[in-house]
């Protein structure tokens, strides 16, 4: 070979590896700086280098509900939440969605008001410039109320990326990670957006919807630091979204799966308000009784069970476990909360600002608060917790006064009434920072163990130098690691207990079984029956089996309406219940069916449902509360015509022997009785009683059919004539039909 095509060889070799390294470098740029900026997910890092030693405190608020119609919740906004925020001083403060109403004065049309929003990006401002926080330690994310009518992200109802806090600051990710680096450790927090990604118009816009793609970005937001630290690292989620309202994604997985598998010690959330209860906490586990690992309900708050016999030396895995807990609203309850992590563990207080600011918070730290304390009781004793993190009591002291005396007592419940069993001053831990004030004092934690977890109890008390005192909430703790009971009122354990989305369909179901085999069964059965039953049957011959077979035989004879009851509950499986407006921006109509709303056909042909399980808010009252009650109304009016045509026939019969008795002079007692009978022929107060009934049904199914109208923009003829006229038009018929005799 010559030295020219050598040479020539060369030269092709060396534009081969220049385009090869183009190509990475190109490679390199677009990873690097365009994939960031098109991910779904954002992150940052939170630096704290003074204060107490590896204590971090953050601030939640949720549901502000800022409305054209309620001003008075944007100006104590405004008043309180700068100042406080400033005397507290978080390194974080998370707004869990709901920043806005979007509701009518009425409560009946929702969607999204450019007014609230301009309110709430001025009030915030306000806001940060009075607190003298960073801007970028305030991250807020969307609730339901933020998502009505809103079509798209960028649609031109979406106020939320223009006007919200993360808007402003480009946090387009619906999946935000923000890490908060001390000394000690790393305190991930990890916010989630699961609303629709097409926001329905309420009432039908209720629950989260995580994607899988979702809950993979999530997944990966959690474990970002796993394997690139060697420092602990303690894990908090936050959402709008309780899990009790959040439903599975396509492929079936949860949000409680993926925080399950995590080592996540708490997951922050709203949407539920104060008016369910204030007990909306919830502690979750990878296993657990049969009904639980159905993922349908769990019957309290703390399913923990202290009497946990496990041996360590076993080699038992640890249950996969976190804590939920939803807040207060600021709509009412002008609720916010101050969450503290003190060397890796979590303690939290939730107070009101009903009555203006405070003049004085304070959050104890240690012990821990025996409700709700994060690891298990096999976590406790197999995983050996440092026993000197209780060598002190330990508590934050948020004041606007300078604090002249903190004191510590823990009090005894075991003699049936409080006693005070320790009574210690705090002292301030001398820092280099003004961050915020943490009071210690040394106490013999042992002579507190004890079985019971609700046995002692912690107070402290601050005196300011004005004098004016302020006292902490009574907390049981457990140096044992022991849980106290958390129980549910009846309300709390609908919205919190309860897994609505895998429980729609199992109460859908169960009442159309029960309905149908209560109207179809004994028809066919009665039809092959020679037998005859009437009220003058049962009466001689009583039974619960007699009594019902008559109720149907009358309630068959109004053969008509039994039909249409029959018509109407296939109608509500098969057809289309009403056909609506669900996007503001767009005015394109959808319907829908008890399976959810449909729009139009995907790519593939099929039908795409949305807003699944939420439709639940409209069907399952439906047929409770009006399709049920109408049913049994029917079957009483057919039965009360039954009776009181026995009855009149039984008065035909005996007018020749009650006439035979006046020719013979009965007396007082035979014209007693004609008095009775005048007085139950012209007066049928049972069915009275049932006409009452029949309106209240009818003013039910009003109010229901009022409120889709203009939550949609329905006509009742147009637009729902089966669905709005049916139940109706049955009550008219059968109140006419049995008042003929």
């Amino acid at each position: 070979m010559n030295a020219k095509a050598i040479e020539k060889r060369r030269r092709k070799e060396e534009m081969g590896s220049h385009a090869i390294r183009n190509l990475m470098i190109l490679l390199f740029l677009f990873f690097v700086i365009l994939v960031p900026c098109c991910s779904s997910s954002s992150s940052s890092i939170i630096q704290v280098k003074s204060g107490p030693s590896d204590v971090v405190w953050v601030v939640q608020l949720s549901d502000l509900h800022f409305s054209v119609h309620h001003p008075e919740r944007a100006q104590d906004f405004k008043s309180v939440v700068g100042p406080t925020l400033s005397m507290i001083n978080p390194s974080l403060v998370l707004i869990t969605g709901d920043l806005t109403d979007g509701k009518s004065k009425d409560l009946l049309i929702m969607k999204q008001d450019k007014e609230e929003w301009i309110e709430y990006q001025n009030v915030m401002e306000d806001v940060v410039k009075r607190s003298g926080l960073n801007k970028s330690i305030f991250y807020d994310l969307r609730g339901n109320h933020d998502n009505f009518g809103v079509s798209s992200i960028g649609s031109p109802y979406d106020f939320f990326s223009t006007y919200s806090l993360n808007g402003q600051l480009r946090r387009s990710g619906q999946v935000n990670s923000i890490v908060i680096q001390t000394g000690e450790r790393k305190l991930l927090f990890v916010g989630i957006d699961s609303t629709m990604s097409s926001g329905l118009q309420g009432p039908t816009n209720l629950f989260g919807h995580p994607t899988d793609q979702l809950l993979n970005q999530l997944s990966s937001a959690l474990t970002q630091w796993d394997s690139q630290s060697a420092e602990p690292i303690t894990k908090i989620s936050f959402g709008h979204f309780p899990l009790s309202f959040s439903a599975a994604s396509s492929s079936g997985k949860t949000l409680k799966d993926v925080l399950l598998k995590h080592s996540l010690s708490a997951y922050l959330c709203g949407h539920l308000h104060t008016k369910f209860g204030g007990n909306l906490k919830r502690h979750h586990e990878s296993a657990g009784h049969l009904l639980y690992s159905h993922k349908l309900i769990q019957l309290d708050a703390n399913r923990i069970h202290s009497d946990d016999k496990r041996n360590c030396s076993d080699g038992v895995k640890a249950l996969e476990e976190f804590w939920e807990w939803e807040m207060g609203d600021w709509r009412k309850s002008r609720a916010m909360r101050i969450l503290a992590i003190d060397r890796g563990y979590i303690s939290f207080i939730d107070t009101d600002f009903k009555l203006g600011p405070k003049k004085t918070i304070i959050l104890p730290t240690f012990p821990l608060d025996s409700r709700f304390m994060e690891a298990s009781y096999y976590k406790h004793k197999c995983q050996s917790m440092d026993s000197s993190l209780y060598n002190n009591i330990r508590a934050l002291v948020f004041s606007a006064s300078p604090i002249v005396s903190v004191m510590a007592r823990v009090y005894d419940s075991s003699p049936g009434k409080l006693v005070v069993v320790l009574e210690t001053s705090l002292r301030k831990l001398e820092t280099t920072s003004s961050r915020g004030d943490l009071y210690f004092a040394p106490w013999n934690f042992r002579a507190f163990e004890d079985p019971s977890p609700e046995r002692f109890l912690l107070q402290i008390e601050t005196t300011d130098i004005m004098g004016r005192s302020t006292l902490s909430e009574l907390r049981p703790f457990s140096i044992n690691g022991l849980h106290a009971k958390l129980l549910w009122s009846w309300k709390e354990f609908l919205v919190m207990g309860c897994q609505w989305d895998a429980l729609y369909y199992l109460i859908f179901w169960s009442f159309y079984f029960f309905i149908l085999s209560a109207i179809l069964i004994p028809k066919i059965l009665l039809s092959l029956s020679r037998k005859q039953y009437t009220y003058r049957h049962y009466i001689s011959n009583k039974g619960f089996i007699r009594c019902m077979a008559w109720i149907f035989t009358e309630l068959y004879n109004v053969s008509m309406v039994w039909g249409c009851l029959v018509g109407y509950l296939f109608y509500l499986i098969l057809c289309p219940w009403f056909s609506g407006k669900v996007f503001t921006d767009s005015k394109e109509r959808g319907y829908m069916t008890y399976r959810g709303w449909v729009l139009k056909p995907n790519e593939k042909g099929e039908l795409e449902f949305l807003g699944f399980p939420d439709i639940m808010v409209v069907v399952l009252p439906h047929l409770f509360f009006v399709v049920l009650p109408a049913i049994v109304v029917i079957g009483a009016l057919a039965a009360e015509r039954g009776t009181y045509h026995d009855y009149l026939l039984s008065l035909s019969g005996k007018k020749e022997d009650d006439n035979q008795s006046e020719i013979k002079g009965s007396g007082p007692a035979g014209h007693g009785r004609n008095n009775r009978s005048k007085f139950l022929l012209s007066d049928r107060w049972v069915r009275n009683v049932i006409l009452v009934v029949s309106l209240a049904i009818w003013w039910k199914h009003f109010q229901s059919c009022r409120a889709l109208m203009k939550a949609y923009e329905l006509h009742p003829i147009i637009h729902f004539p089966i669905y709005s006229l049916s139940i109706p038009l049955m009550l008219i018929y059968t109140i006419y039909k049995t008042g003929r005799i």
